[in-house]
């Protein structure tokens, strides 16, 4: 039984590199492991300091945006011609100081963080269409949120020696891809859950078990959780299957009728009220055991209630998603040049006028959107068919690079197109309209990265938008392409 659970243990340490992710750029790896500046000077000196873990790491982000709506500029709207202010250009940082310990058979970990927006232009919380009971909050913007608890949580349990083990706090939730349940690490706050969790270990798979509220950024207050919002699910991986990572999962989100304006200014939005819950599964090929070649495949379904407004009925949900991704690494060539292919799909809605009391449309739940339908960050899995092709470069062991090309079309034209955060676009001429066609355009992005150092690394990205004419014949005024660009550089200290 010992000897079954220290194997297991020891397979669990390595499954994140199996699972990597192949479908989006990386930042390069450092030239040598850095531990920490602090950890190294402990370590140095004295041998059980390791139980000892101090760290953090400074973020600073330029990012420019032209041809995106403004939040709480009036008729500002994404691709928008003339008629309303559209450009934004605006400097983020965030900033991370953690201390851990563990012991034997707990820890405990801390971790506040600073996010600091200047010049950004968008509302914090732009309150359009007024939802009661909250209120317009304009702000530094919603990527500010001055000082804050990000995690704080407590463990209990050694899966060397017992197959059960306890985290409890605010943490982050993080499975499979992200493409459901992830951190966003891109955005300038990111996104955390208190969260209690139990995770069962045995020789043939592991499974979290978890129930969690919702935290919501409120900048100058105290982050609290939304009681009226939670996510609970079980998510199951095996290693069994030869050259297979298998993963089943189960998601609950339940938001009553109070959950809208639970929060006064959030600066995440708050759901309508909705009872949904996703059964689905992801399969993948384990690093390096399949050739050159690599692949995913991943679909889910969703049953159970929504509500699409803050008095409107709960209408009975029935949507779906699923993504085919596959790829191959010319692993003698110089760069190890990869070029890969994706089709993501999540299912919009059939209403029409048709009353039929179904809602078709996917629910993203809390995804990671930014690593997979554009980096300028336009869609999201909602009433959306994404055709990507990936071209990925590492020219030195310091240095990667990623050249992505996306198709949009809407899955349905019979609904709407959703933002990024999973919201539908209904002002500035965007409606449910199905002689517009379904196609949305296409977006061609660059990024590239090199480790300056061991602590440091230094990026950059450009994105072009190209319309279709879903967004050409919708937009008020006229449509116009869209730009993106950042530099960015974070320092681990």
């Amino acid at each position: 039984m010992k000897s079954s659970l220290k194997h297991l243990s020891a397979g669990a340490l390595v499954l994140a590199a199996l699972n990597q992710v192949h479908a989006q750029y990386t930042p390069p790896p450092p030239p040598l492991p850095f531990q920490g500046f602090v950890n190294e000077a402990l370590r140095a000196k004295d041998p059980y300091a390791n139980m000892w873990d101090f760290g953090g790491d400074l973020r600073l982000r330029y990012q420019a945006n032209e041809s995106y709506g403004i939040a709480g500029t009036a008729n500002s709207v994404d691709f928008r011609q003339t008629g309303a202010r559209v450009n934004n250009e605006y400097y983020l940082l965030r900033t991370t100081f953690h201390v851990g310990y563990t012991d034997k058979w707990w820890s405990v970990y801390v971790e506040p963080r600073s996010s600091i927006a200047k010049s950004d232009l968008r509302a914090a919380y732009a309150n359009v269409p007024a939802i009661p009971g909250t209120t317009k909050y304009v702000g530094d913007g919603p990527e500010s949120d001055t000082l804050d608890l990000h995690q704080a949580y407590f463990t209990l349990g050694n899966h060397k020696e017992f197959p059960l083990s306890l985290k409890v706090g605010r943490q982050e939730l993080s499975y499979g891809d992200e493409r459901l349940v992830g951190a966003v690490a891109w955005n300038n706050i990111g996104r955390e859950f208190d969260a209690v969790k139990l995770r069962w270990q045995n020789e043939w798979f592991a499974a979290d078990f978890f129930s969690s509220l919702t935290v919501v950024p409120e900048d100058q207050k105290f982050d609290n959780s939304n009681t009226r919002d939670s996510l609970s699910g079980i998510y199951v991986t095996s290693l069994k299957i030869p050259k297979t990572i298998l993963e089943g999962y189960f998601f609950a989100r339940n938001a009553g009728r109070g959950a809208i304006n639970n929060e006064p200014s959030p600066q995440f939005p708050q759901p309508t009220a909705r009872d949904i819950y996703t059964v689905g599964g992801r399969l993948k090929n384990k690093l390096n055991e399949i050739g050159n070649f690599d692949y995913t495949i991943e679909g889910a379904y969703q049953f159970g209630d929504f509500a699409s407004t803050a008095t409107g009925a709960r209408l009975r949900q029935d949507a779906f998603m699923f993504v085919l991704s596959g790829g191959y690494t010319f692993a003698d060539l110089w760069a190890t040049p990869r070029l890969g292919l994706e089709y993501a799909y999540g299912s919009g809605d059939d209403y029409n006028g048709k009353g039929d009391g179904v809602h078709g449309t996917f629910d993203n739940l809390f995804p990671t959107n930014h690593k997979f339908y554009g980096y300028m960050d336009f869609a999201s899995l909602q009433n959306l068919q994404d055709v990507r092709a990936i071209f990925q470069l590492k020219p030195t062991t310091r240095s990667s690079v990623s050249l992505e090309g996306h198709g949009f079309w809407l899955a349905n034209k019979n609904d709407s197109f959703y933002n990024v955060g999973g919201g539908a676009r209904a002002t500035g001429g965007y409606a449910v309209n199905s002689t517009r066609g379904n196609f949305l355009g296409t977006e061609i992005d660059l990024i590239g990265g090199y480790a300056l150092t061991r602590n440091s690394v230094l990026e950059a990205g450009y994105g072009h938008f190209y319309t279709g004419e879903y967004i050409d014949k919708s937009v008020t005024g006229g449509s116009t392409d869209a730009d993106w660009v950042y530099v960015q550089t974070t320092i681990k200290f």
